[in-house]
């Protein structure tokens, strides 16, 4: 494997907050949260420890897949409000030592692109190559959907996901000789995407943005079985970026980070889909952190190590807490076991991500009519509680206008009341980042060796290491007492929550419902 390329510094202890800014906080009433109501709220996410923030796509778009379908990737959707105020936002991140990256759609655009509309045209132009099209209307591409009988051009356009986001075209790795629509990474098209997409890193990156996460990252070179071609176009952008922009983050959502940390990303989303075995752990009928002890960490734990291994154990590989395309945290974790899962969350290798909302246990909102693509998404992207004033603070807009309708349990969760509750989610997830960043050995470059991970059993237990220190980590989310064998003496609590484990003889004794960690 090539040498994983040099991080920048502050992805070293970084911990992410993702915000989903339609949701978020609305400055102006209309019912949609905004980039000056992000600002606004700056302070809340730098105190509850987060140092760096994902904010989902803010481009113009029509919003048929909540702005995951691109209509201008130079200018922010006006409902955000305007590229000065992006700007600002940067300025004012910043100002407060912490950092921001965009989200990046390199895949795919929406039908209403100014691109799309001319790649339509019969006559030959600059962006006829600039999509995925067949040379005939009554061809589609094998294995994709596909737009057909929509203009005067002959063929058909591939489709990434939704049928209004038509694939750009970045080549096929391994191009089909008797059809000739298939072009190669090297044709001229193809290379005209590749520089498009640099062109537009490049006008945010000069603008103050820090990075990009990017979307589907692993998708862009089709017929691309072992990821060879995709792989060979992002160390192409890598090197652009290393040359005129060396410290430039880039994480991406490729669930593969042996393939990602060879193309040039720094860090790699471990994915809620896929062999991960991510939702064994949180969103399944019995997850590993429910209360109930019937879940199983095994698998997980397995595919992780696979993962860890093929990526030269440098580790970087992102577990969020949740994000805008899964059922919230709290819908299957629930109580004391909430604050388990973030401790497990905030101790592990890779830059931890926090989805708006998880740090106060936010519900997701059930039965709700899809919003702008969502569907069964929609309940994980309600409006965030702030405080208890009209719309809990998120707008001031009459309740019938939001852009998704607010929880309205009773119990719900407000970030003005958790602060004030020294025992609340939020105060707890506070004092976990606290304590992971004044200890080296838990932050994202740290090493780890899984020390209890058996099927079906409980404890979780593993060890986080560096040049400086050691710290054993005990999972026990079950509420049952569990013993284990454990070659490793716990001295000093860093943290506990729960009780406190006893040891006799090697085998560590573990509280229900317990969380802990110990300095060797």
């Amino acid at each position: 494997m090539a040498n994983i390329t040099n991080q920048p510094e502050w992805l070293d202890n970084a911990v992410f907050y993702e915000i989903y800014p339609q949701s978020f906080c609305d400055s102006n009433g209309d019912g949609i949260g905004d980039i000056n109501g992000i600002i606004s709220k700056l302070d809340y996410i730098k105190e509850l420890g987060c140092n760096a923030i994902w904010m989902n796509p803010c481009f113009a778009s029509p919003f048929g897949d909540a702005g995951y379908d691109v209509s201008d990737y130079y200018a922010v959707a006006p409902r955000y409000g305007t590229n000065e105020d992006i700007k600002r936002l940067f300025d004012e991140v910043h100002k407060r030592d912490m950092h921001l990256l965009l989200d990046l759609v390199p895949g795919h655009t929406s039908v209403e692109h100014k691109w799309f509309k001319e790649s339509m045209k019969a006559e030959r132009n600059e962006y006829t190559d600039r999509y995925v099209w067949t040379d005939s209307i009554w061809e589609e591409p094998q294995g994709m959907g596909c737009i057909r009988g929509i203009s005067d051009r002959d063929g058909s356009c591939a489709v990434n996901f939704f049928s209004h986001q038509p694939a750009l075209n970045y080549g096929f790795y391994k191009p089909d000789p008797d059809k000739k629509w298939q072009q190669s990474t090297d044709s001229e098209g193809a290379k005209a995407t590749l520089e498009e997409l640099k062109n537009i890193m490049r006008f945010w990156l000069k603008m103050g943005a820090d990075g990009f996460r990017v979307d589907m990252a692993g998708s862009l070179v089709k017929h691309d079985e072992e990821g060879k071609g995709t792989i060979k176009l992002w160390q192409n952008v890598r090197e652009f970026l290393d040359k005129e922009f060396p410290l430039a983050a880039m994480v991406s959502e490729w669930g593969e980070p042996d393939k990602s940390l060879q193309g040039g990303f720094h860090m790699d989303f471990l994915l809620h889909f896929g062999p991960s075995h991510y939702n064994d752990l949180f969103r399944c009928e019995e997850p590993f952190f429910s209360s109930r002890g019937k879940g199983d960490v095994s698998e997980f734990v397995k595919k992780y190590i696979e993962n860890y291994e093929k990526s030269e154990r440098k580790g970087l590989i992102c577990i969020p807490s949740g994000n805008h395309d899964m059922d919230r945290l709290a819908r299957s974790i629930k109580g004391d076991n909430l604050k388990i899962a973030f401790a497990f969350l905030l101790s592990m290798p890779g830059a931890p991500f926090i989805y708006y909302g998880d740090e106060l246990g936010m519900n997701y909102v059930e039965n709700l009519v899809s919003v702008e693509g969502g569907y069964g998404r929609t309940g994980s992207r309600s409006p965030m509680q702030w405080d208890d004033s009209v719309n809990d603070g998120f707008s001031s807009a009459p309740k019938e206008k939001l852009y998704i309708k607010m929880d309205d349990n009773a119990d719900r969760p407000t970030a003005k009341s958790q602060i004030a509750d020294e025992c609340s989610l939020y105060n707890e997830v506070r004092k976990l980042i606290s304590i992971r960043q004044k200890n080296s050995a838990l932050q994202s470059k740290g090493e780890i060796e899984f020390v209890f991970a058996e099927k079906n059993e409980y404890p979780l237990c593993y060890l986080r290491s560096d040049d400086k220190q050691k710290i054993l980590v005990v999972i026990n989310p079950a509420d049952k007492e569990v013993s284990f064998s454990c070659g490793y003496a716990p001295k000093e609590a860093i943290y506990s929550i729960g009780g406190d484990i006893t040891a006799d003889n090697g085998v560590l004794t573990v509280p229900p419902c317990f969380a802990g960690w110990y300095i060797l």
